[in-house]
């Protein structure tokens, strides 16, 4: 006889449907939503409603007296865009940040590129002088600046003692001390921009170009500046912001001479009891910094393509 074996009993049937997870579980699927809920929420309570007010205070009237006419109206930004003193000082606020920018680039990027590129035991220490001022208020700072810019001030003491001068020379309450004063409190961000900036520099393609016959203001010019741009680029951006921005300095080394559109929200809200005007002020000055921002971003774009473009030919 032939065993004969039952037939097996046939596979259950793999399904890919799987049961919804509990409504209570679904946060676990959205872990960086949750995580990133705090900060927004900050944002959102000291950033955008306050932004939010400040543009509903532009929208007021001001009345004499300091009171306020709370109403819809463009009126303020009216009167703002058609005064000659107001483009005064957004103009002098452009040539403040311009300049400071500027000088602080010239004079940062040095230090910065021997930074990047030295290879001493001492680079820790070195980098910890160049940053050492920010562990100063920038407060102190403007105070020591202004005993060393005043007509009593070691420069001009120093320039009469030597007879260089009959008479001391303005370097204080005015545009130059304070473009002076604020190279200096800026130059430690633009050296920390510059070197998160410098990731593409390459001692080896410096050496390359050189062994090509390249000289120095060669490889400067067509490896060392082309490399170094992003940096530049982001530095130059936090300076010049910073520089719109800034208060302390204008207020202090300008003795009142220097109008920029920090020093003037400051005293059209405290002193004249202008909110509506501050606010308007407030508005363009944020609109300026976008202006910057959105300017960066096509510049950092222009120079990424460039230098993608670059890397493709070579290779």
């Amino acid at each position: 006889m032939t065993a004969t074996s039952s037939p097996a009993p046939p596979a259950e049937t793999a399904t890919t449907d799987t049961p919804p997870a509990p409504a209570g579980r679904r946060w676990h699927r959205r872990p960086a939503l949750w995580l990133l809920a705090p900060g927004a929420l900050a944002l959102l309570l000291t950033y955008a409603l306050p932004l939010v007010w400040v543009v509903r205070m532009a929208l007021n009237q001001p009345l004499p007296g300091g009171a306020i006419l709370q109403t819809l109206t463009l009126s303020t930004f009216t009167d703002v865009l058609t005064s000659a003193h107001y483009w005064n000082v957004i103009g002098q606020t452009l040539q403040l940040g311009l300049l400071t920018t500027v000088f602080t680039l010239l004079l940062a990027y040095p230090v910065a590129l021997f930074l990047a590129r030295t290879t001493s035991r001492w680079r820790s220490l070195l980098f910890a002088l160049a940053v050492a001022p920010l562990l100063i208020s920038s407060v102190a700072r403007t105070f020591g600046w202004m005993a060393i810019l005043g007509n009593q001030g070691v420069i001009n003491k120093t320039l009469l003692a030597l007879g260089v001068i009959d008479d001391p020379v303005r370097l204080a309450n005015n545009m130059t001390g304070v473009v002076i004063a604020s190279t200096e409190i800026y130059m430690p961000f633009a050296i920390l921009a510059m070197l998160a900036g410098f990731g593409r520099l390459d001692p080896e393609l410096e050496r390359a170009a050189a062994s090509l016959g390249a000289n120095r203001l060669s490889v400067l010019r067509r490896v060392v500046l082309p490399l170094t741009a992003p940096g530049v680029i982001t530095a130059s951006l936090l300076v010049f912001v910073l520089s719109l921005s800034g208060y302390v300095t204008p207020r202090l080394i300008g003795g009142g001479r220097v109008f920029v559109l920090a020093t003037e929200i400051y005293d059209e809200a405290m002193n004249s009891l202008n909110w509506p005007v501050a606010a308007v002020l407030s508005v363009l000055l944020l609109t300026l910094f976008g202006l910057v921002v959105a300017l960066h971003l096509w510049a950092q774009r222009a120079l990424e393509a460039r230098i993608t473009g670059r890397e493709r030919k070579a290779s």
